[in-house]
């Protein structure tokens, strides 16, 4: 079945976590073999209290960044899928707990992502606020600064990504909360739904009675609440359910009374 001529299309809201890019080698943090378990220590590696105050926590910082796989990987085809949804002319937005960029890397328009937790593909300096790319930072670091200070104020530069101890962005945020709101279908895929606030995002729409669908190896806090739960790898399973939302075999929510 294909959706009527005429008809309102969906709007597809999807909160991608760390499971949706662990194919491209990106590796996840909470899952059954993620960083935080293997490397409890890592986790101060992006505490911001732990950053600003010790220099050695920021030359471990660097060479992290500079080691991570998350620069050097390439869209897989969850990536690609979600791409292709928003070619087919369905409305998409994306609200994305992961810093890697690869959503846009495989052609989704930057206007339609948001990246509640940063981006690791730039750098920001903590005292003046400018920004360049993280290519330039890392260019230094292999170049001997082993904890580069801004070239505009010398103070401390950063990954642009939002560490632990830090607020979201509130206009990110703000912009995530009414994507929710609004869409017709929300998709958790590839994440544990225990972070918060990005956590919440599921049962805010499922109150504003979109169908919510979640993607995901292992629970999540709001599987009893979906309307669909899918355990597949999410390399097969994404591209197969947006193939079928694509077809309108997943209209849009029912217009609520009043």
């Amino acid at each position: 079945m294909t959706t009527q001529e005429g008809a309102r299309r969906p709007l597809v809201a999807i909160l991608s976590g760390a499971g949706v890019s662990t194919d491209s080698g990106v590796p996840d943090y909470r899952g059954p073999n993620g960083l935080w378990r293997r490397d409890p220590e890592a986790e101060k590696l992006v505490t911001y209290e732990c950053y600003m105050n010790d220099p050695e926590i920021r030359r471990r910082s660097w060479l992290m960044r500079r080691d991570s796989p998350a620069l050097r990987a390439e869209p897989n085809a969850a990536h690609a899928a979600v791409a292709r949804l928003a070619r087919s002319g369905i409305p998409v937005r994306v609200v994305t707990q992961n810093v890697d960029g690869l959503h846009q890397a495989a052609g989704l328009p930057e206007r339609k992502v948001l990246e509640l937790h940063g981006s690791a593909r730039s750098v920001v300096c903590t005292g003046c606020g400018a920004r360049s790319p993280m290519a330039e930072a890392l260019a230094r670091v292999a170049a001997g600064e082993p904890d580069p200070a801004c070239a505009h104020c010398g103070g401390i530069l950063k990954s642009a990504t939002v560490m632990f101890g830090e607020r979201l962005d509130p206009e990110v945020l703000g912009q995530a909360l009414a994507v929710a709101r609004a869409c017709d279908i929300l998709i958790a895929v590839g994440t544990s739904l225990q972070v918060q606030p990005a956590a919440s995002l599921a049962p805010l729409a499922a109150g504003h009675g979109a169908r919510l669908i979640i993607v995901n190896a292992e629970p999540t806090p709001y599987d009893d609440l979906a309307d669909e739960v899918i355990r597949e790898p999410i390399g097969r399973a994404l591209p197969a359910l947006l193939e079928r939302i694509a077809a309108g075999r997943t209209g849009p929510r029912e217009q609520q009374p009043g």
